[in-house]
């Protein structure tokens, strides 16, 4: 019976004879390997410089990267057959298929956001560049990766989205169209004329430094509000918006100044406000506990009567007699 010693010493030697009859195959099996490392970024340059042609530069980095890790694996496959000759492809197949089930389930949403990224920059709903909102959030598109798309808000802040949000949900682009429509409302009172107001706002606008001239600006009388009379502004100005909010700044100075100078009344809401202590003597028991009034033996003193209520207190007394 041989001991434990030399049965410890045969496995190593056996190990030992048994690497260097791999070492020729780990050596061709890595030559191999790094023929496909160099195919795939030879194949990720490629195709990145074949769509940077067609300026889709951001499709053509994702697919290049796609093209590259894609024969990396295929790399692996050919290394595993060449280093274990005992393994066949199909096998090695086999298990990816249930492997990839798994991961699949694991990283269903990188994969959900690797496929919208996909649509998003085949189909090209917006571009970078492009100003959108999607959601609560609202800036300039920065980037479109495979996992998310970068936005820079207006205020310098960086937002990721993930691409299947994007791709699912409504999105507003800002800067699809060259120009832009924007608005405001203004009240002036029912004493004044609503042509005369147009008309000098129309006036006014016609020298804003921004606003588009064709087409040209408008404004009309638009409703009926409780203090006055709703005047509506629109006018066009180039869709980016660092343009709109410039222009609109000064197109709402002018319309200020215009109408002030054709002596026009800006209403603003006006409202009465009631106290419940402003009560007279004739208003009753005021011990008893009424809408917005304690009841109490000690309540809040009456005003005095009104020279209206005494004069129709007296009348009411001569009818009576």
């Amino acid at each position: 019976m041989e001991e434990p010693e030399q049965i410890t010493s045969s496995k190593i030697q056996t190990m030992i004879e048994g690497f260097f009859w791999y070492l020729p195959n780990i050596g061709i099996g890595l030559l191999v390997l790094l023929g496909f490392w160099i195919g795939g970024r030879i194949a990720a340059r490629a195709v990145a410089y074949a769509f940077a042609r067609r300026k889709r530069a951001d499709l053509g980095m994702l697919l290049g990267g796609t093209a590259r890790w894609s024969l990396i694996a295929c790399g692996l496959l050919v290394f595993a057959t060449i280093v274990f000759p005992s393994v066949r492809p199909a096998d090695l197949l086999t298990t990816l298929g249930v492997g990839s089930l798994a991961v699949g389930l694991a990283f269903r949403d990188i994969l959900q956001n690797w496929f919208s990224g996909l649509m998003i920059l085949y189909s090209q709903p917006f571009r970078v560049g492009d100003q959108i909102v999607t959601g609560e959030y609202e800036g300039t598109v920065e980037h479109v990766e495979a996992r998310a798309t970068l936005i820079k808000t207006y205020d310098g802040q960086r937002i990721v989205v993930p691409n299947s949000n994007l791709y699912t949900r409504s999105i507003t682009v800002r800067t699809h169209f060259p120009t832009r429509r924007s608005q405001c409302d203004v009240t002036i009172g029912y004493g004044d004329d609503p042509a005369i107001a147009c008309e000098a706002v129309l006036r006014a606008l016609s020298s804003i430094e921004g606003i588009h001239r064709d087409p040209p600006p408008d404004a009309r009388a638009w409703e009926f509000a409780e203090s006055g009379m709703v005047i509506r502004v629109r006018w066009w100005t180039d869709s980016r918006r660092n343009h709109v909010v410039a222009a609109k700044g000064r197109a709402i100075a002018a319309i200020r100044s215009a109408l002030r100078e054709t002596q026009m009344d800006i209403a603003y809401p006006t409202r009465m406000v009631l106290f419940h202590d402003q009560t007279e003597e004739f208003d009753g028991d005021r011990t008893r506990q009424r809408e917005g009034w304690p009841a109490g033996d000690s309540p809040p003193s009456p005003r005095p009567l009104s020279t209206t209520t005494l004069e129709r207190r007296r009348r009411k007394q001569e009818g009576e007699e």
